[in-house]
């Protein structure tokens, strides 16, 4: 009995040892476990060899690039191809794709903005009496982004039909719908004639652009320009000089000055090989750009103004007179989706906090609290899927940040969504239209986001399946590469058709 006691307790103490080893271990085990986990759910994984193979082909860096591929109506599905995807990158444009989600779900497809026109009698009596207005017209912007030329006219037209023919006061534009910072065009990147760098503003007057159009008259020996819209007291020279050269760089040859808002140059010639030729250009002057394009539009309809067009604010005495409605959100999501139109985005981005019923003017941070909230609601806040970090909502910073998982996650939500049709068919589809028209995957065989910016390349969105017996069948991929290389970023196009290409043949 003794020895079997001893013996007992002697078990009984290795026992104890163990447990208490055990004990020590589990912790250990779980964050392994939990580190396993983690590398899974980022795609830590092997890619497909053919992937593989046109990476190395294109001299893309693994760490260079971050790849999500899903089944886009299964939000449980394992990813048919996972690599970095929890590592946050900069999308560049592809982040237009929360702002349309976000949009879509908030606001709704067939959300539209409001103009509003208003008389102000600003000290006289505000009547309109033999074609007269005494005091001023007041235009209020609401938000809409696509207050393009043609419905310009078509304001104004409205304007006439209300018996005005002069206004014997000044034009004030009200932008105040916005508050916005005041920025330099030339601070993204130091191109401030581009117009991917116009600023966001309540009441946006053709994306602060003038769009030329040359054509060459070779009977009159000279090229033609029409400046759209035309701007009051800012001399636009009509004809330029007619050469032989071949069209080529035909902008470089027309050694054009801009740096005058008052006074648009062209130094060199126009070829005649280049036929017709359209060249938007952002206006040096963007804060007075409204009031010039309004003023010169008014006039060229037969309206007289006896004061200016200003910028400024509508008074508490200011009656409306009528209201001018945009196109459809889902419409205008095409033009900025399709052509990747950065203030379009903006404008969308900042409606989002126009709309939260407090009153208050719309600010770039209110949209940031709105996005953020409503990702919270929408997803929460599991691994790899943390609210984005969101500058603008158009994607043209260097700041903006989110996962390719939670991109994909996004789209997979969308797929399922009311809006799926609206938000499809905003997207390029490949080797068909918009910025994916001279892409050589599949012809019509995806409908992708493009993002691209100095550092970045990337693509975002739907590929429906070309292999027989799974037609009908689409997934979502997001593939963003981000490299300080220009070789890279200039390569990740090709390897992105060859991607495509590859998720629409052999995905099953």
């Amino acid at each position: 009995m003794p020895i079997h006691l001893a013996l007992l307790g002697s078990w009984i103490w290795e026992l104890e040892f163990v447990m208490s080893s055990l004990s020590k271990l589990l912790p250990l085990c779980f964050l392994a476990l939990s580190a396993l986990a983690a590398n899974f759910a980022a795609g830590a994984q092997n890619l497909p060899p053919d992937i593989e193979a046109a990476l190395s082909r294109a001299r893309i860096p693994k760490e260079a690039i971050s790849l999500y591929v899903v089944d886009a109506s299964a939000n449980t599905a394992q990813p048919l191809m996972a690599h970095r995807a929890n590592v946050p990158v900069n999308p560049a444009s592809v982040m237009k794709l929360v702002t349309s989600v976000a949009a879509l779900d908030l606001l709704g497809p067939a959300y539209t903005w409001q103009t509003q026109v208003l008389i102000d009698p600003a000290g006289k009596d505000g009547s309109i009496k033999e074609g007269i207005l005494n005091g001023n017209l007041v235009i209020k912007g609401g938000g809409d982004p696509k207050l393009v030329t043609e419905r310009l006219w078509l304001l104004l037209s409205r304007v006439r039909s209300l018996g005005i023919q002069s206004i014997h006061g000044d034009i004030v534009l009200d932008s105040s719908a916005f508050n916005l910072p005041v920025t330099s065009a030339a601070a993204f990147d130091g191109e401030p004639s581009k117009p991917y760098n116009a600023s966001a503003d309540a009441l946006l007057i053709n994306y602060k652009s003038i769009v030329m159009t040359f054509t060459a008259n070779a009977a009159a020996g000279v090229a033609s320009v029409q400046y759209d819209p035309p701007l009051a007291g800012v001399i636009m020279p009509t004809s330029l000089q007619l050469s032989n050269a071949d069209c080529g760089d035909y902008r470089g040859a027309l050694r054009a000055d801009f740096s005058d808002p008052k006074r648009i140059r062209f130094l060199g010639s126009y070829a005649k090989s280049c036929g017709e030729r359209v060249w938007p250009i952002a206006y040096a002057d963007p804060a007075a750009f409204a009031a010039l394009a309004v003023r010169s539009l008014w006039e060229s309809m037969g309206g007289k103004l006896d004061g200016i067009s200003r910028a400024g604010q509508a008074s508490s005495q200011a009656n409306p007179v009528l209201t001018f409605t945009s196109p459809g959100l889902g419409d205008v999501m095409r033009d900025m989706n399709k052509f990747s139109n950065n203030v379009m985005a903006q404008q969308l981005f900042l409606t989002l906090s126009l709309n939260t019923g407090s009153g208050k003017p719309a600010t770039l941070e209110a949209s940031r609290e709105v996005i953020a909230q409503w990702w919270k609601t929408r997803f929460g806040l599991a691994e790899g899927m943390a609210a984005p970090s969101i500058e603008s909502g158009s994607g043209l910073s260097r700041t903006d940040r989110i996962t390719s998982f939670a991109l994909a996650r996004l789209l997979q939500s969308a797929y399922t969504a009311p809006y799926m049709p609206e938000l499809i068919a905003s997207l390029p589809q490949t080797g068909v239209d918009g910025t994916l028209r001279r892409s050589k995957a599949q012809l019509g065989a995806a409908h992708l986001k493009t993002g691209s910016l100095t550092n970045v390349a990337a693509r975002a969105g739907y590929v429906d399946s070309q292999k027989l017996g799974q037609e009908g069948r689409r997934y979502v991929l997001v593939a963003v590469v981000n490299s300080d290389s220009p070789a890279v970023i200039a390569n990740a196009r090709g390897f992105f058709d060859t991607l495509v290409d590859w998720v629409a043949t052999n995905a099953q």
